[in-house]
């Protein structure tokens, strides 16, 4: 009651005030409201709806997890224009090359045994002989070592290879990662959905219906999924509300996805580094449409070693209720891209710092959700 009071004192825009209303009402957007919001809104009005809808949702909680990550190899196939990370194979002398052998990932997975690290973050590059088999084995291996690791693997773009490569259906080679001991995927290579966007970015590899294709079949044989989305590059407004209109309904149809996570582009090292990054204005504003408009998402999520400690805590009052895990500098995919953290490292009391000093309250989460610890009553040892 309120909010719609405050609404209707400092709305003087008639439509953006009834579109205001049907957010606080808990009524879906449509894409062309959407948009309207997204261009007419002043971003003090976005911040006010999205706070709104994540304290309803989860009132101050605001998750994070104990994990890491392994990079098996940067070498990949494809050619996408914004990425950083990736090296062709015939470059494999260069330094900034890397190929993990079987034995140094699983000596990575030991280096936590003593440690109460909850899941393990695998994705890399597309590597051509890095197949079905090779990682199924992989997954196998790692969950002999450690029973009890969360294995959250490979991006559609990953999979979408595999698949092919081994002459499998996506449900079926999902199902063999599935009985391996793989437990959810996460939500890159999703990029931006548009197709003309896409052909100029990244035109080799997975198309967008390939990519909305291979997390519907995750969600049909049991494992969860993160969805993502690249933004601050070529893309407009409408790009953005139509990427997530199909991750809208595609959530609408299996209810699979856990999180969305807006990934913003970095212009260091690759072929689209003339291109100026966007502002925080523009950070803080695609969060909060995001919890805005993605009405059946639980959760969104910050992923912080690509967008910062400071943006990480703004964006806690812009829709934001979750900003990943402690990472322990294992990734450099956006290192590589210039991030601000060059060395993504937060030990569980950093994160459970960071989440206090803005008023939050810091809950440690399993891989899919359920809650361990509340660091607001207790203390970490």
């Amino acid at each position: 009651m309120q909010v719609t009071s405050l609404l209707k004192q400092t709305i003087k825009n008639e439509q953006l005030l009834n579109l205001s209303q049907k957010v606080i009402d808990e009524k879906r957007l449509t894409p062309a409201e959407g948009l309207y919001l997204y261009t007419h809104a002043e971003l003090s009005l976005l911040a006010l709806l999205a706070n709104y809808i994540r304290e309803k949702r989860h009132g101050n909680k605001t998750y994070f997890n104990k994990n890491f990550h392994i990079e098996p190899t940067n070498i990949c196939v494809y050619d996408c224009k914004f990425c950083s990370y990736s090296r062709k194979l015939r470059e494999k002398d260069d330094y900034e090359a890397w190929e993990l052998s079987e034995e140094q990932i699983y000596d990575a997975i030991k280096s936590y045994n003593n440690q109460d690290i909850t899941e393990v973050h695998i994705v890399g590059g597309v590597h051509p002989k890095m197949g079905l088999e090779y990682f199924k084995n992989l997954i196998k291996n790692i969950k002999q070592i450690r029973p009890d690791l969360h294995v959250k693997a490979f991006t559609a773009v990953e999979l979408e290879y595999m698949c092919r490569k081994a002459n499998v259906s996506y449900k079926e080679g999902l199902q063999i990662l599935k009985d391996a001991g793989q437990g959810s995927l996460p939500g890159g290579g999703a990029e931006i959905f548009d197709e003309t966007i896409r052909e100029q970015i990244c035109k080799d590899k997975c198309t967008s219906a390939q990519w909305l294709e291979m997390h519907e079949a995750a969600h049909a044989v049991g494992m969860p999924s993160n969805a993502t989305m690249l933004y601050g590059h070529l893309e407009n407004y409408e790009h953005l509300i139509d990427h997530m209109t199909r991750l809208r309904d595609l959530q609408d149809k299996t209810g699979g996805f856990n999180a969305f996570i807006p990934l913003k582009f970095r212009n260091k090292n690759n072929q689209m580094s003339e291109i100026e990054e966007v502002s925080i204005i523009e950070d803080l504003k695609v969060f909060a449409m995001s919890r805005i408009y993605l009405d059946n998402f639980n959760h969104i999520k910050a992923y912080w070693p690509m967008i910062g400690r400071k943006t990480t805590q703004l964006l806690l009052s812009f829709g934001v209720n979750d900003i990943d895990g402690t990472v322990d500098d294992s990734t450099k995919i956006y290192s590589m891209a210039g991030s601000e953290e060059q060395k993504p490292v937060m030990t569980s009391q950093q994160m459970i710092d960071l989440i206090k000093q803005v008023g939050r309250q810091p809950i440690e989460r399993d891989s899919v959700y359920n809650e361990l610890n509340d660091y607001s009553v207790l203390e970490l040892n």
